[in-house]
């Protein structure tokens, strides 16, 4: 696909003039990655439900000098939350799960601290689940091999079920937790009886026609018209593709495009998965008993079920940003104002956040 035609076409929807000024401040922030020999980043504005800017800038693998465009792929990280939550979610609709089941419902076997955990709490990040890279083995540290050892979502799930108690009494705190996520893979599969990866296909990428977009197992399946991440080192870009926690999916293991995560945003706006009533309790941010969340960055942070819901400059707001070896990435949704600006990066050194809140800058303006 040719990056600039989405941006030919759509001059009908904006006013000529608002646009070129919109555009000459787009390239101002993200025309400097455009590059023949340079990893960058893909970017998908959509206003009114219609995308009126999408393109990529810079490379997406340095070794055949792939561009990007809008239909590569990119790993999300954290931005993966808001799938696994989704498919949690769909359970739910079907009458198999219960936010208030707890985590002994689903795995008998796991010690007695899970029964106070429930399925809500993992959603939002009050489980006290014990952070998994703090209890992965030293196998997995060893960096001087040439291919990284990586746990999976199943060895997650081991390593909690070998510990004998929580960090804190479930719901007293809120913490963001891989672990969480993680284990919330795991349920899919249990409750569902197919793979974490199937039931996305099948519930929810599929439905959606997002054709490209999947949960990367290395072995099993294949990410086609893939971004490679990059480090930038004295010496140059390095390859800096993965790491010992890539391999787990329900925290981060999702790959997808912004020509499919347009297709993810229609499905948020016209509830295509989930009625507006089931999407309420993604959208209502959890009260922590011990006073004001902040999120990993150290700001202060709303949280429903895999969205953080913080409003930006007064206005209404439900994001997510992921930060992972080599990608940076993030997808910022602005309800009341229908508009989304989704950005993903192939590069470390750049703040995907940052990125796409100076771009809704430009268009929500002149609505402060």
């Amino acid at each position: 696909m040719n990056a600039f035609l989405p941006v030919l076409l759509t001059f009908v929807l904006v006013p000529l003039t608002a646009f070129a000024q919109f555009t000459k401040q787009i390239e101002t922030i993200l025309g400097p990655l455009e590059s023949n020999a340079a990893p960058g980043a893909a970017m998908l504005v959509v206003q009114n439900g219609k995308a009126i800017f999408q393109r990529g800038y810079g490379v997406a693998n340095l070794k055949t000098h792939q561009k990007i465009d809008t239909e590569t792929n990119f790993r999300l990280a954290s931005v993966s939350k808001q799938f696994t939550a989704a498919a949690i979610m769909l359970l739910v609709h079907d009458g198999k799960l219960s936010y208030d089941d707890c985590l002994t419902n689903v795995f008998p076997e796991f010690p007695a601290y899970g029964r106070a955990i429930t399925i809500r709490n993992l959603l939002n990040h009050t489980s006290g689940l014990p952070d998994y890279e703090d209890l992965m083995p030293a196998k997995y540290r060893e960096t001087e091999k040439e291919e990284v050892l990586q746990i999976h979502d199943a060895e997650v799930l081991k390593l909690l079920e070998g510990q004998s108690a929580a960090k804190f009494a479930a719901g007293s705190i809120w913490e963001y937790s891989n672990s969480g996520y993680v284990v919330l893979a795991m349920i899919v599969e249990k409750v569902s009886g197919q793979s974490f990866g199937e039931f996305l296909q099948k519930r929810i990428f599929a439905p959606l026609g997002m054709t490209h977009t999947i949960a990367y197992e290395k072995g099993k399946n294949q990410v086609f018209h893939r971004a490679y991440g990059y480090a930038r080192k004295a010496s140059g870009w390095r390859e800096h593709d993965q790491s010992a926690t890539s391999a787990t999916l329900g925290d981060g293991g999702i790959y997808s495009s912004i020509t499919d995560l347009q297709k993810w945003d229609e499905a948020l706006r016209l509830h295509t998965l989930l009625t507006e009533d089931e999407m309420r309790p993604a959208l209502t941010p959890v009260v922590s008993a011990h006073g004001q969340p902040y999120d990993p960055e150290g700001r202060p942070a709303a949280y429903g079920f895999g969205w953080f819901l913080n409003p930006y400059r007064n206005h209404k707001r439900m994001w997510h940003y992921g930060e992972t070896v080599g990608f940076s990435t993030a997808i910022e949704r602005f309800p009341d104002n229908q508009l989304t600006v989704v950005i993903l990066c192939n590069r470390e050194d750049l703040n995907a956040e940052a990125l796409a809140l100076k771009v809704a800058d430009a268009l929500l303006g002149n609505e402060r």
